[in-house]
């Protein structure tokens, strides 16, 4: 069985294809830090989440098996 990863607790492979698609990786991201609460992190990935934070999701699920956490608030 696939070990468990980011979005939504999807398959590393799904999270690993929703991340390389940046509109999916922006309002997975989003969904993903609302639903643990994190609205500050929220805000930033909705305006941020186009550029940097996208490549960033890319490299973390490639590197880590994890998106880029970039802020716990």
């Amino acid at each position: 069985m696939a070990k468990k990863s980011d979005y939504f607790g999807l398959s590393w492979v799904v999270s690993l294809i929703l991340a390389i698609i940046p509109f999916t990786s922006w309002i997975c991201g989003a969904i993903t830090r609302l639903q643990e609460g994190k609205i500050v992190a929220f805000i930033l990935r909705l305006l941020l989440g186009w550029g940097i934070i996208w490549v960033l999701d890319l490299v973390f699920m490639i590197m880590k098996h994890q998106i880029c956490r970039l802020l716990n608030v």
